[in-house]
């Protein structure tokens, strides 16, 4: 008797795990229905290093931001996390003959406008690496900037020597930076170049967690030195060649050289057979 008793309590807690089983599949299908994105119940999207551990292919620029994006907003751009380098690309030979043009520290009410409407002449485009301080403070030259299809990228908020900062300064220096121009521009910027060329490991894994490359250059102007403006266009035809990126300044000084080197040398390199451009965005 007692053996044909123990076969209904057997039955008996099938039944139960069953029903338990089944309870935690619903609430498991559930939850992963409230994490849908565009869901009603959708929570907001994970920072820091939360989203980072997050298991979860593709991660959005947006999922590893210091902060998460304005309601309702779309980043322009989606890509896979870019891996952590040890280097900054240096160039991009996988453009042919092209050159890069790029600029550091704007934007400046005297001195980028100018530059604007040379690249706006010869219908070339560029990149912008901006201070966060300085690209708050003129968002009308930034966007104007992004209007003429030009990249706009991260040059930290203030100009630090991120070599002697601590990890949590220079994730904050590149976070404001890029979390400003998201704000204006509605996307977060995928390039980044340290100040003063000065690189070291932190860097390279923040920008990463960004979502951001680092980019560095082949040729130096040495435009903030204020050298001459033939000095200038000198450096850059001399230099000249496939996948050079180039280094000039529209802000931090009296950068009215730069201006007008760009007027004088962008002409040349397109008449020796160059074209300016600028990496996919």
């Amino acid at each position: 008797m007692k053996k044909d008793q123990m076969i209904p309590g057997r039955r008996a807690v099938l039944r139960i795990a069953a029903c338990v089983g089944a309870a935690l599949t619903t609430r498991l299908l559930t939850a992963g229905q409230a994490q849908t994105p565009g869901s009603p119940a959708a929570p907001p999207p994970a920072t820091g290093a939360q989203a980072v551990s997050r298991a979860a292919p593709p991660v959005k620029p947006s999922a590893y931001r210091l902060q998460p994006m304005t309601e309702g907003a779309q980043p322009r751009y989606r890509r896979p996390l870019p891996p952590v380098r040890k280097t900054p690309i240096l160039e991009m030979p996988e453009l042919g003959r092209t050159m890069v043009l790029t600029f550091d520290d704007g934007p400046d009410p005297d001195y980028t406008p100018g530059i604007l409407r040379t690249l706006r002449r010869y219908d070339v485009r560029a990149m912008f690496f901006v201070c966060g301080e300085t690209a708050d403070t003129h968002r009308d030259l930034l966007r104007e900037a992004d209007g003429d299809g030009h990249i706009i990228c991260n040059h930290t908020w203030s100009h630090p020597l991120m070599t002697a900062l601590r990890p949590s300064r220079i994730r904050d220096e590149m976070g404001r930076t890029s979390q400003v121009v998201e704000d204006i521009l509605g996307y977060p910027p995928l390039w980044y170049r340290a100040p003063y060329g000065a690189w070291n490991r932190y860097a390279f894994e923040i920008g990463a967690e960004m979502g951001m490359e680092p980019l560095a250059w082949t040729v130096d102007t040495l435009d903030w030195e204020t050298p001459g403006t033939d000095t200038i266009v000198r450096r850059v035809v001399d230099g000249a060649g496939p996948g050079v990126v180039v280094l000039n300044h529209d802000a931090g000084g009296d950068r009215s050289q730069s201006v007008a080197a760009l007027r004088r040398y962008l002409p040349r390199l397109l008449d020796d057979g160059y074209r300016i451009a600028v990496p996919h965005r």
